[in-house]
Formats: structure tokens, sequence, C-alpha cells
């Protein structure tokens, strides 16, 4: 059997789901002298990820992480559903799709590391940024020419919102 190109399941995909270190941050952190980790984030992926959220696709952090910065700046993005701390990522998943009604196949997750790997497994398309380890690379349906918290978000992002019609292209009907 043939396998299919990323491109056809993009018309399919009502949900996003992200990582973030790696993947919506470089995956480096500035450690202060008070012990905080500082992470960066890319405005053109908070752009994709607002954009996203308002033309109705459920978007979801599951991360690692738990910098409470990260939390605040995503849920400022129109992002409500976000689970940090997440260690048993495939956990906070079927919590997700539970809630949600949320068909695998329908699901775009971008990941970059090994503990992206059980879930990556489970849905439709994964992807990942150009960055990422060759193990996600190897299970990935989609490798982004970006780099993690270097537009790779917004690669997808923007791939599945034009093919669906749905991408900001009609810029004089909205700014007018």
């Amino acid at each position: 059997m043939e396998e299919k190109s990323y491109k056809e399941y993009l018309e399919h995909i009502t949900t996003f789901i992200f990582d973030v270190d790696g993947v919506l941050t470089d995956g480096t952190v500035t450690v202060t002298s008070t012990g905080e980790l500082l992470r960066k984030m890319n405005i053109k992926d908070g752009y994709a990820l607002k954009t996203a959220v308002d033309a109705g696709f459920n978007v979801c952090i599951i991360s690692g992480g738990s910098n409470e910065g990260v939390r605040i700046r995503l849920k400022g993005l129109g992002i409500k559903d976000i689970y940090l701390g997440a260690h048993n990522k495939i956990e906070q998943l079927k919590d997700y799709f539970g809630k949600k009604g949320i068909k695998s196949e329908n699901v775009l997750y971008m990941g970059d590391d090994i503990p992206d790997f059980p879930i990556m497994k489970q849905i439709g398309l994964p992807c990942c940024p150009q960055d990422a380890v060759p193990e996600i690379k190897n299970i990935s349906k989609y490798i982004s020419h970006k780099k993690g918290g270097k537009g790779a978000a917004r690669d997808v992002i923007e791939q599945v919102l034009k093919v669906q019609g749905k991408w900001n292209g009609n810029f004089s009907a909205k700014y007018d």
C-alpha cells in the first residue's frame, strides 16, 4: 500500500497540539541568578496560533515544562487547553480527546524529542521541526523546513489553514 503524502491529511485537520520546548521555543533556556528559566517564543508562531484559535480550530499544548510565564503567553493567544508539567503525555492526550470528542485522525501534533514519541505514534499527522531528534523525524509524516522556536508551528498551521481556505488572505475585507 502506498504511503499518503502529508498534504492529503491537511484538509481533515481540526486540532493542533504542540509541545513547547523545542517546538514553540528553540529548546534553550536562560537561567537567571534566582533560578528562573527564561524561554523565547516566536511572534510569527504566536500569530499563527491565534489565527488557528480564531478560525475555530482546537489548539492544545501538552508540555513537560511547567513555566507559568508560558501558560500566561499561550492564554493571551486564546489557547484554553494547556497541559503543563505533563510527564506522561498520553494521559493528557486521552483527557483532552475525551473532553472534546476528538478523533486522532483529525489531529496534527508537533513534537521534537523522545517524550513526544508515544503521542506521535497515535495521531493522524505527526510533524516535527527541522531540528528534532532522529527518532522523532523517523515517525513524522512532515518535517518542517523551520527549526523549533523559529517558525515551525507557523509553517504547519499556515499550510493547514491555507488548504482549508481559512488563512487570513483577504485583508481588505477584514481591515477596511
